[in-house]
Parts: C-alpha cells; structure tokens; sequence
C-alpha cells in the first residue's frame, strides 16, 4: 500500500545543508564522468562553435561603432582626461589608447559567452538529458509540459538580464576588486538561472518544479558559483557550457528523484 507523505520537510529557502552540499559534490563528479563520454565531447563542439562564430560576428559588425561611441563619451569624464593627461605628460602611456578597447571587449565577449550558454540550454541539454536520463535515471518519468516554451522563454529573460545587468554594473569595475566580483556574480546568475530551469523542464511537472527550485536554490546557487570560477580559466570556456549543462542535469534529476521518493512512502 502507498500513502502520500503530508509532512515533507520544508523548503532551505536559499540555505545550502551538509546534505545539499553533498549533493552538489555528487553532481560533480558524475558530470565528469558524463563528461568523457564522446557523446558530450562531441556536444561540447555546438556552444563553442555557436560563441566563437558570434564573437567574431559581433566584433566585425559592432566594434567600430562601439569604440567611436566610447569614445566620444570617455572624453567627457574629467576623471580619466585628467588621469590621461598626467601619464602622457610624465612620457608613459595615453589611458584612453588602451582603455576604450578593452571596455569594447569587456561588453562584446561576454555576450557571445551567454549566446553559447544559451545555445547549450535550449539545444544541447535535451542531448544531455537524454544520455544521463538513459542510463541513471531511467526510473524518472517525463511528467513537464511546455518544456521547449519554457526553455526558450527562460534562456531570452536570462540572457536579456546578464546583458543588461553587465553593461550596467562596468563603471563599478574602476574599483578594485569589483571587476572580478562583479563578474563572479553575473556568470554564477547566467548559470544558475539558465541551466536549474533546463535540467528538469522535461521531467517534472510544474508544480514539482517550483518545489524543486525552492528547495534547491542554494545548491543550484552553489553550482553556479563553482562554474563561474571555473569561467575565469579561459581553457574552461570550451567544455563549460556542455559541463555545467550535466552538472545541473545530475543535480536537478536527482532532487526530483528523492522528492519523489519523499511524498510516496511504502508500508
């Protein structure tokens, strides 16, 4: 006989437990595991191929306009014409040589990196829900509804959101050490809230789904950040957006697996 548990524990409300973190530990290493399948090696090749054509797309058609843009607007910040003066005067260097191209950078490459993330949250995670859900999962049934619409709707506010919140937060990065605080934080958003809505879109109905992701936000939170420290080492931009993308998988099928498991009880 089964009975419905009515007394299930109550959400973490973002709190991560030994539990939770053990759980996040777990999610990790079998993502490496998935990792090294060629099936995700050779998923890894669309987001990086995806980011790669958009940089050099977005630096061919917007950095001209973007430079003479900054351009125009660096000559009014008194702070750095003075700072640009005193260097060229004492025979250094002109700050604005340097600096307008490296703010350019710092807005065009980032959004190619949230395209591929996207790109592997709509394209690559059903992949990867697919190999996983096979082969550890198997027991977990397909109970989402709309999940494309729900993917491609949570990827386009994500991504809307990083881009926006980035441009506008670049003058904190004049003071030390916001810029790479700032940028911890934007990536460690863009995974969280791209990828914990994907992992389990397919699998749980909605209303498993906002318990899972009240219960779990701090390990997804959690996994956001490792991966967004993980984004500060270049070579990881190739595998992450394929990497994080099982990370979560693992992680989000799990939560619904043991919810599952919680609310039905065998006597």
């Amino acid at each position: 006989m089964t009975v419905l548990r009515t007394d299930s524990a109550p959400p973490e409300n973002g709190r991560l437990s030994g539990a939770g973190a053990a759980s996040v530990g777990q999610a990790f290493k079998r993502a490496l595991v998935s990792q090294c399948h060629p099936t995700m090696l050779f998923a890894v090749l669309l987001p990086f191929l995806i980011a790669l054509i958009g940089a050099f797309l977005l630096l061919w058609l917007f950095w001209t306009p973007l430079t003479d843009w900054l351009r125009a607007e660096v000559s009014h910040w008194d702070f750095v014409n003075r700072v640009d003066e005193w260097l060229v005067a004492v025979g250094l260097f002109s700050l604005k040589i340097y600096l307008i191209p490296v703010i350019a950078a710092a807005i065009l490459l980032p959004v190619s990196g949230i395209l591929g993330l996207a790109i592997a949250a709509v394209f690559v995670m059903p992949l990867v829900l697919r190999h996983v859900g096979q082969r550890e999962y198997a027991t977990v049934g397909r109970r989402g509804k709309f999940s494309t619409a729900v993917s491609v709707w949570n990827a386009v506010w994500v991504s809307a959101a990083f881009a926006v919140g980035w441009v506008l937060t670049l003058p904190l990065w004049l003071v030390p050490p916001m810029a790479v605080v700032l940028s911890i934080f934007w990536w460690a958003f863009a995974f969280s809230r791209m990828m914990r809505v994907d992992a389990i879109v397919e699998h749980a109905s909605p209303s498993e789904r906002k318990l899972i992701l009240e219960r779990n936000n701090g390990g997804f939170w959690t996994i956001g950040l490792i991966c967004s420290l993980l984004n500060l080492l270049p070579p990881a931009w190739v595998i992450l957006p394929v990497f994080s993308a099982l990370v979560y998988a693992h992680y989000g099928l799990e939560a619904l697996k043991r919810l599952r498991q919680d609310r039905v009880i065998d006597v």
